[in-house]
């Protein structure tokens, strides 16, 4: 055994033998309950206190800091748990805003309007957090109150700070989000506290929050740097013991900020995405209409790891449009609309052609490049370059893109102009770019289709080794349709 992790392991034992007196009854009385899954009696085995240590525990063995961090395996598995409802969470405004130039209200607004259309009738873009420190932040959200919707639902986002709690209590919000940090990480390095101390702190604040009658989000900061049964677990038993006194929800997100979440079957906690989930539902008891999964991509596995969260338990995973966030990004809003789809078997009314709006929205009015070659979004994202693919594409798209892109996005698939093309591939690009049917269409007989094929040989009969660029193709075309007087091209 790891040393580190036996001493843990002792220290744990000792302190809970210490606490026996104390715990005898919770330890003697646990409760029998029925599994409606299973249709079988149980009974928790395990008892989970705080483990108020001493000194930190970091993780040292599997976050080395001047190595690449280590995914151990212990091969324990947990079964798939998903939830009857899932759904997806946006964070444009809170997260989305940390990493670039703040929003405009009318911005926030017409963004949130994006996102109601994008959710369909039946709101599966669930809710969208928003700052309230700036009187801009402030103005966006009594504006999108106005609108009325019912969803996404207005939430707010404050540090376990009394003062900060103020804002929600002016603005009459009904939930906030509260950042309570759980690794040891943050709790000793960052807070300067102990865990219990730590724990005190935040249950203080959430303990103001619901005599407000302010439905609580737990943001549990560093969760797969945390020690889970150690601190995690009895921090989220007493916030279900508040939830039932208080008879109001208390959500918990947990939330992977460091992108150190992995998927594998069999990975350690607190790597282990479905290990986390399988904690807070089974050990805390947290429903799973209020879990959410908070994800960050430093390591590429932002979206895989939303999906394991909804595979394993939770009901919401928390994202932004197109990934925007700290450091490499959050989810992407739009990838987890289709993750959705894939696994349900539909997509449940959320209108995708959409996506394609915000993308166009992003780029023209908020002065924001999406990179070209990103999924579903990037000006890219469904051309062919390559000469066998085109071939493929121009006798039939199914060959060789990935869904109707046209029908599901408002973004027919592209053949880039290359020296293989030919008249009919430059004839394709003119019809698709352009959105040419019936009558209005071009064919490879078309003198304008000539004439640019005069132009891409000669491009390439110079020297040229590269594709044309869309906007190459544009400048010939307009030149070319007032040479020959031809009026097909808008």
């Amino acid at each position: 055994m790891i040393p580190e992790l036996q001493n843990t392991l002792l220290g744990r034992k000792r302190r809970a033998n210490e606490g026996e007196g104390i715990m005898n009854n919770t330890f003697t009385n646990r409760p029998v309950t029925m599994n409606e899954n299973k249709n079988l009696l149980e009974i928790e085995e395990h008892m989970y206190i705080l483990d108020d240590v001493k000194k930190p525990n970091v993780f040292r063995n599997m976050f080395p800091y001047s190595e690449i961090p280590k995914i151990p395996f212990n091969d324990r598995t947990v079964p798939h748990d998903m939830p009857k409802d899932i759904w997806i969470t946006d964070t444009t405004f809170r997260d989305g805003q940390q990493s670039r130039a703040p929003y405009s209200t009318e911005q926030i607004v017409t963004i949130y309007d994006y996102l109601h259309r994008l959710g369909g009738e039946n709101g599966l873009i669930r809710a969208s957090e928003f700052f309230l420190y700036s009187k801009k932040d402030r103005d966006a959200v009594y504006k999108c109150l106005e609108k009325g919707y019912k969803f996404p639902e207005i939430t707010s986002w404050i540090r376990a700070s009394k003062e900060d709690f103020k804002l929600v209590k002016e603005i009459g919000m009904k939930e906030t989000g509260i950042l309570v940090s759980c690794s040891d990480y943050h709790i000793f390095m960052k807070l300067k506290m102990t865990r219990k101390q730590a724990m005190e702190h935040y249950l203080s604040v959430i303990k103001e929050c619901l005599e407000e009658g302010i439905s609580p989000r737990c943001h549990l900061e560093d969760i797969t740097r945390a020690d889970i049964y150690g601190y995690v677990v009895p921090f989220c038993l007493e916030l279900m013991k508040l939830m039932k006194e208080y008879q109001i929800p208390i959500k918990i997100r947990a939330c992977d900020t460091m992108g150190y979440g992995v998927n594998y079957p069999g990975a350690v906690i607190p790597r282990s995405v479905q290990g986390i989930i399988y904690a807070l539902h089974t050990h805390a008891g947290v429903p799973h209409e209020l879990l959410e999964w908070h994800g960050h991509n430093d390591f590429y596995k932002a979206v895989v790891n939303s999906s394991t969260a909804w595979l394993y338990g939770c009901s919401g995973v928390n994202t932004s449009l197109f990934g925007i966030g700290e450091r490499t990004g959050n989810t992407p809003l739009e990838a987890m609309v289709f993750e959705y789809a894939q696994l349900r078997g539909t997509l449940d009314g959320m209108d995708t052609t959409v996506i394609t709006e915000m993308a166009d929205y992003y780029e023209k009015e908020i002065g924001y490049r999406v990179p070209s070659r990103t999924p579903f979004v990037g000006k890219n994202f469904n051309v062919t370059r390559a000469g066998i693919h085109a071939d493929g594409l121009l006798k039939n798209e199914e060959i060789y893109n990935i869904f109707d892109t046209d029908k599901l996005l408002n973004r027919p698939v592209l053949v880039a102009v290359s020296n293989t093309s030919g008249l009919a591939g430059i004839a394709h690009w003119i019809n698709t770019y352009y959105r040419l049917k019936g009558d209005k269409a071009v064919d490879k007989k078309s003198p304008l289709v000539a004439e640019v094929k005069k132009w891409v040989d000669q491009e390439y009969e110079t020297g040229r080794v590269t594709a044309i660029t869309d906007g190459e193709l544009e400048k010939v075309i307009k030149e070319s349709s007032k040479k020959l007087n031809v009026n097909l091209i808008p």
